[in-house]
């Protein structure tokens, strides 16, 4: 039971991914309400230890010797890499100051630093070749009363602007599934 259990939400979780549409709300939405936080925290942090870190090849003696595999960056590449991040970042940020329901938590905010800080973060996300040098996301947003409406919101801003630069789904899914583990050190109330 406990393993066809983990198997069924692992291959919900494969679905989700490569699920051309959103879910009920939004994606974030329904992988948290599908599998919970902690499992998809758990699940977000065997991946990377399930997959293989080098190829083996042999030569021509039979010796093996290790080729490392190159970084996954097919995400930072739709994401039109740091420029295309940057605009997607922008975008949103800038849906973020008109939105009612989130503008008090960035309106004073200093705006050029969250946004470079938020294209550092999602570059590294992605698969980029680029170093967050932002504070941590529990530092970040302690003491906000970020709630879950809030978050959500942020989500729907962030998905609006990445339609708006024509990332297909599938992508911004990825994207999504990278951010959520951040959802429980963001959300106070």
């Amino acid at each position: 039971m406990f393993q066809r259990n983990w198997a069924s939400k692992i291959a919900m979780f494969q679905t989700i991914l490569s699920t051309p549409t959103r879910g009920t709300a939004t994606c974030l939405q329904w992988i948290l309400a599908g599998i919970g936080t902690a499992a998809l925290a758990l699940v977000l942090n065997l991946i990377p230890a399930l997959m293989p870190l080098g190829l083996e090849a042999r030569a021509d003696d039979g010796a093996a010797s290790t080729v490392p595999a190159r970084p996954d960056d097919s995400l930072y590449q739709a994401l039109g890499q740091k420029t295309g991040i940057a605009a997607i970042v922008g975008d949103m940020y800038d849906r973020v100051l008109v939105d009612p329901r989130i503008r008090a938590y960035f309106v004073d905010a200093p705006q050029k630093r969250v946004r470079q800080k938020l294209t550092e973060q999602i570059c590294v996300l992605a698969g980029g070749p680029c170093q967050y040098t932002g504070r941590t996301m529990a530092e970040s947003h302690k003491g906000l009363g970020i709630d879950q409406p809030a978050f959500n919101a942020l989500v729907e801003d962030l998905q609006l602007a990445m339609d708006k630069y024509h990332v297909p789904y599938r992508e911004q899914n990825k994207l999504l599934a990278k951010l959520a583990p951040m959802y429980r050190v963001i959300i106070e109330k």
